[in-house]
């Protein structure tokens, strides 16, 4: 066995707080993860590095917070459609940075930063191996004509004429119905991606490696190939898929770790489970809402999208049996960005520079004297920016705008603002909003007009196109 650990990251997509059993779900089934829970760290103070998808991606593979990330949006508008911003040939990512040192490097799931012919594709940014989606929106569909396979595009003919914008029908078994599929077995993409993770291990389980899986459960459109155990329950169809799904993707995290075992690597290690972004309302779920039934919103205000805490606070559990603290229940605050140290660290690799990141080691292996922490965090989305200042969350929904301060974690729900009364936290927030951010050409800056993005743009030899679709 290396003495190398190996580094597994899970991230599921538009996961909401309280889903799993371990942050007190009730109706869903998640024992897997839950186990990963009892045998290992679950935090209370993790956040994303974005509201959206592909930003907090970014900030996750280049341990950079989205003031200095090459992706900050999931596309931008401009005058000739929506592009969609990529890592650049310059950017260094988590995997280029664990693979210098002997690590075998896979990506399987939703990548999100880059489409073909742009400079970001896996395959460019340090990964070995890839299979899964490159677009967001093609990741709409669990049923797709095609997924890549490294820089190949695999096309699935059964999967052809699936219409994922209509409900797709269950049958008495509660089985699925795909729409419009050309082939008497349609292919559902998570199953296939995960079984191609597991042969990835299996591949390389005489060397260290870092296995990044980047699920695409729960997002919508909400699809599963059978409604297992809740084929019978009291509650819209829509609830009914999406409990499955998230306990489709429990189960194959369940054969994840019963591989581990097989192969005798799962005390050399580390997983960590957590999503992308915060709370999702579901847009096919409205009467009543997925929070209506499951009660998973948790105790924050906002929600993807928007910056108050919601819509970055995410669960997250840390497992490594023998390292790890069985049950351990962690209050440090730390963000995506702090991963890339963390592996870094562990794989004896070079930190790159810049790097925004703080290694959480110390907090995994219960030393919190010697955990370094954040002088703060920073977020923008659009015209937004929000920061974590200590116990204090600042928040700006545009620059024009008042900063607004709320306690953390006394007032999670941000019931009360408090700047008229901390005008020194205010001038803190002021200063970070702005010291933190460092404009991109990719996207447009927090409060910049079109004009002089535009213009920013054509300086930087960014050329403009509408890749959405790609």
């Amino acid at each position: 066995m290396t003495c190398k650990p190996n580094i597994i990251w899970i991230m599921a997509d538009d996961l909401s707080w309280g889903d799993l059993g371990c942050y007190g779900q009730k109706l869903i089934s998640t024992p897997n993860i839950d186990r990963l829970a009892e045998e290992g760290m679950r935090f209370t103070s993790c956040y994303s590095g974005s509201t959206v998808c592909a930003p907090s991606r970014s900030c996750l593979m280049q341990g950079l917070h989205s003031g200095h990330a090459s992706v900050r949006d999931n596309m931008v508008r401009f005058e000739g459609g929506f592009y969609r911003p990529c890592l650049t040939e310059q950017d260094t990512t988590v995997a280029q940075v664990v693979r210098e040192v002997g690590y075998a490097t896979g990506v399987f799931g939703k990548w999100g930063l880059s489409v073909p012919g742009q400079p970001g594709l896996p395959n460019s940014k340090g990964f070995d191996e890839f299979f899964g989606y490159l677009n967001q929106r093609h990741a709409h569909s669990y049923y797709p004509p095609f997924l890549y396979h490294n820089y190949e595009k695999i096309e699935i003919p059964d999967n052809f004429g699936h219409d994922h914008l209509k409900p797709n029908e269950y049958d008495e078994s509660g089985r699925i119905i795909p729409n419009g599929c050309a082939g008497p077995n349609p292919k559902y993409s998570f199953d296939l991606y995960a079984e191609k993770s597991l042969e990835f291990v299996r591949r390389n389980a005489d060397r260290p490696f870092f296995l990044y899986l980047a699920y695409t459960i729960p997002h919508g459109v909400h699809e599963v190939p059978e409604l297992g155990r809740y084929k019978d329950e009291p509650w819209p169809l829509v609830h009914r898929i999406y409990a499955a799904m998230v306990t489709r993707m429990d189960a194959a995290i369940g054969d994840l770790l019963n591989l581990l075992t097989e192969l005798g690597l799962d005390q050399n290690t580390l997983i960590f489970f957590t999503t992308d972004n915060g709370y999702s309302a579901g847009g096919a779920a409205k009467d009543p809402s997925l929070d209506d039934v499951f009660h998973h919103r948790g105790p924050f205000k906002g929600e993807k999208g928007n910056l108050y805490q919601g819509g970055v606070r995410v669960p997250a559990i840390a497992w490594w049996p023998g390292r790890i603290k069985a049950g351990a229940v962690s209050t440090h605050p730390w963000a995506f960005w702090d991963f890339l140290p963390t592996a870094a660290e562990l794989a004896g690799a070079r930190i790159p520079e810049p790097c925004d990141g703080i290694s959480i080691l110390p907090t995994l292996f219960g030393c919190e004297s010697d955990q370094r922490e954040h002088d703060y965090f920073y977020w923008e989305f659009g015209n937004q920016q929000a920061a974590r200042l200590g116990c204090w969350w600042a928040y700006r929904p545009n620059p024009r705008s008042s900063i607004e301060i709320y306690h953390a974690e006394d007032d999670p729900a941000h019931e009360r603002d408090l700047s008229s009364e901390k005008p020194d936290v205010v001038r803190q927030a002021e200063r970070v909003f702005q010291e933190a951010h460092v404009p991109n050409p990719q996207s447009p800056s927090p409060g910049e007009t079109y004009e002089h993005w535009i213009q920013r743009c054509r300086e930087a030899g960014v050329e403009l196109v509408n890749n959405v679709d790609w």
